[in-house]
């Protein structure tokens, strides 16, 4: 606990983020349906969010780098907060699009970058508490933000202006800190191959939530729009799901600590499925029914990709946990880039409820694969595999996240991430301020 209060200014700057990105990200989804962008111009919006995103988990560390953590997440920041005022100004949809692609480089950046602190601070001991505390106030402060649009609205310039306090704020707690700058960012080492050998299922896994849930998270919001729901219903919608899908988390994962993985995959990835299908055929309005099923959605499908990297770990020969997970990671990305896209071409050629015809689909094929891979393989022993660990947001894992994972310790320093040495003025700076300081924040 003492360890948690050292580092309460980091996950304030993480819940100001959040909660900036849970806001922004529904925001520009209802007020572009509102200014009658295209379906595809919506989905595309989604997609560049993802490209952004992945480019920044490349990028940024090569940045911090150069100019050291708080300066790089400063920059970060305040290009974060241009960028949503510029949603303000500049309202039209190529405009959007190349600016959520530059909100997800610089989302990336900051996130990555308070990761890095944290898994700086934070002792072996600990890190299991302190990655669990950050999961839960990242989740609770995205919900918040989705929240807040159903107070400010999407007309005007109210929900943009908060936002942007939001990310300026989160500043902060970095700039103030007197604790030393940690080590250069880690890059994770990505080797889709070498997940594909360990784990068909968690890849195939890791694609299918991509493209479901990338396109569910981008458009469903535009679903809503276009059944009758206001801006207050619609956040009220995201709400539940998220609250349920983090809820889910827990007791799933010790579910599947016990059981085959695989039968917990089958399990929520069909049910996911099913729900898809029905909300296409029964095509809700905007009433209790349509409340009822993304609630049933949000709780089957937000804990599959947690579930899925433990399977895959599971199978995992010690020191290959981040290459692994650096490869789902990269998979994910690209269902996530994707899928929106997709689902915006389908909802265009039918209507608004093909975006479920498109979830229902990558659920139901994940459900089938995992299905036909059990005869194929057996699971691990119960007492053989590393414990289940709940996840944020599919959409905002970066590959720091993986190195702050307490499942990464039994990585080695060369196989857990590509590390380039600290500068030797940095090095020699940083420990003459640990002589004088007590690391605290």
């Amino acid at each position: 606990m003492a360890s948690v209060i050292k580092i309460y200014a980091l996950f304030l700057g993480s819940a100001l983020l959040m909660f900036g990105g849970g806001l922004q990200g529904l925001l520009l989804s209802v007020r572009g349906a509102e200014e009658n962008f295209s379906l595809l111009a919506l989905g595309l919006i989604g997609t560049g969010w993802s490209v952004g995103f992945v480019a920044g988990s490349i990028t940024v560390p090569l940045v911090v780098r150069k100019v050291g953590h708080i300066r790089a997440f400063s920059v970060m920041a305040a290009i974060g907060t241009i960028t949503i005022l510029l949603n303000l100004l500049w309202i039209n949809d190529i405009s959007w699009i190349l600016l959520r692609a530059l909100s997800g480089f610089c989302f990336a950046g900051a996130a990555m970058i308070v990761e890095s602190w944290l898994n700086e601070v934070a002792e072996n001991k600990s890190r299991g508490t302190i990655f669990s505390i950050y999961v839960t106030i990242n989740m609770a402060a995205s919900t918040l933000g989705q929240v807040a649009m159903s107070i400010t609205g999407t007309a005007g310039y109210v929900p943009f202006v908060l936002g942007a306090i939001s990310f300026i704020c989160a500043v902060l707690p970095t700039a103030l800190t007197s604790s030393p700058q940690p080590r250069p960012l880690s890059s994770a080492k990505i080797d889709v191959g070498l997940l594909y050998r360990t784990s068909p299922v968690a890849a195939i896994a890791a694609f299918s939530v991509g493209m479901a849930n990338g396109a569910f998270g981008t458009l469903a919001p535009v679903y809503g729009y276009e059944q009758g729901l206001d801006s207050g219903g619609i956040a009220l919608l995201f709400a539940i799901a998220a609250i349920l899908g983090a809820v889910a988390q827990i007791p799933f994962g010790r579910l599947s600590d016990r059981i085959d993985r695989r039968l917990v995959l089958i399990g929520l990835s069909g049910f996911a499925a099913v729900v898809g299908a029905l909300t296409a055929i029964i095509n809700p309005g905007p009433n209790w029914m349509m409340f009822v099923l993304f609630a049933a959605y949000g709780f089957a499908a937000n804990p599959i990709y947690a579930v899925a990297v433990a399977h895959a770990n599971d199978f995992a020969k010690d020191g290959d946990f981040a290459k692994i997970a650096g490869g789902m990671l990269l998979i994910l990305g690209v269902g996530l880039a994707i899928g929106p896209a997709v689902a915006s071409v389908i909802m265009g050629a039918w209507s608004p409820v093909g975006l479920f015809i498109v979830t229902a689909s990558f659920h139901g094929a994940l459900a089938i694969t995992a299905f036909l891979r059990m005869r194929v393989r057996k699971s691990v022993d119960a007492e053989h595999r590393a414990p289940f660990q709940p996840m944020g947001n599919d959409k905002q894992v970066t590959p720091e996240s993986i190195v702050l994972d307490p499942r990464a310790d039994s990585d080695s320093p060369e196989m857990r991430v590509d590390e380039e040495p600290v500068p030797e003025e940095l090095a020699t700076q940083n420990e003459d301020r640990r002589d004088v300081q007590d690391g605290t924040i």
